[in-house]
């Protein structure tokens, strides 16, 4: 762990509650927490992204190659320096991709607040339409859901293009 700005506690620390959290299923998480309240779905849905996007951050910072950010160094630049013209730059791409892939996964776990009574799509669906055995609300939240998928893939996939081609 020889980063830019390395801090061995604090990365071991972020890294062991990552650790404990990421792989907990969110309907799980979702109940755990559910004596909170009835914000505990926002909450449970901002802490879950939360540690994904740590997660796939740090997975693409880590493949910038070293010797770039030591010549760098060498070259006098402050690491706030480098983090805008160099780290951000070169990750930019790989980082557009993993927020499409958040995105998609919070949708996802959206639908999953709402069998739990968290509201949105999810609830939509299961309360109009699939305890009133109505498959046409039902699908009709699916077609949204697939839609606001696409449309998010087909951005964050052309927006990744565009920052690779630096």
């Amino acid at each position: 762990m020889d980063g830019l700005l390395a801090n061995r506690w604090v990365f071991t620390v972020l890294n062991v509650l990552v650790n404990i959290i990421r792989p907990i299923p969110f309907i799980i998480f979702i109940t755990a927490i559910g004596p909170l309240g009835t914000t505990a779905a926002t909450f449970a849905l901002v802490v879950a992204a939360t540690f994904g996007i740590s997660r796939i951050v740090e997975q693409n910072l880590v493949t910038i190659d070293p010797g770039v950010l030591e010549a760098a160094r060498a070259m006098g630049a402050s690491p706030l320096r480098i983090i805008v013209t160099l780290l951000v730059p070169e990750a930019l791409g790989p980082l557009i991709l993993g927020y499409t892939f958040v995105f998609v996964a919070v949708v996802d776990m959206t639908a999953v607040a709402g069998a739990v009574g968290g509201g949105g799509l999810g609830d939509f669906a299961i309360t109009y339409g699939y305890h009133r055995f109505n498959w046409a609300v039902t699908g009709l939240a699916v077609l949204t859901i697939i839609v606001l998928v696409q449309a998010a893939q087909f951005l964050g996939n052309l927006l990744a293009r565009k920052a690779l081609r630096h």
